[in-house]
């Protein structure tokens, strides 16, 4: 059973930084497909929909929403199975619940990386406040 737990989450002032990680239990596609967008990071904040903030690929390959382009960072552990979020010069903007995301063999890959629809395993995310 695939399992994705996040942690790290908390309350900051603005310009402050965190880094969340996610790790990751059971879950074996990345091995064979390592130029696909297999992992990303998501954030919905109260009445928003769920936004796409960064995504990976197994190479390292990132890309990232134009929200946070400069400040947050994804990246990977394999030997650790786990993917981080290190967030930088934090603003009011960026409080939400945070979830990181994983294709599966069924995740229809024509949706982008930062589409919530190309991932089927799913955390229960970690909340991250940021006041002014």
């Amino acid at each position: 059973q695939v399992q994705l737990v996040e942690s790290g989450g908390g309350s900051v002032q603005a310009g402050g930084s965190l880094r969340l990680s996610c790790v990751t239990s059971g879950y074996t596609y990345s091995r064979s497909t390592p130029n696909v967008y297999y992992m990303a990071w998501f954030r919905q904040a109260p009445g928003k929909e769920r936004e796409g903030v960064a995504a990976i690929m197994r190479t390292g390959t990132t890309t990232y929403a134009d929200s946070v382009k400069g400040r947050f960072t994804i990246s990977q552990d394999n030997g650790k199975n786990t993917l981080y979020l290190q967030m930088n010069s934090l603003q009011p903007e960026d409080t939400a619940m945070y979830f990181c995301a994983a294709i599966s063999g069924a995740s229809n890959l024509r949706h982008s990386p930062l589409s919530q629809y190309r991932y089927n395993y799913w955390g229960q995310g970690t909340q991250v406040t940021v006041s002014s």
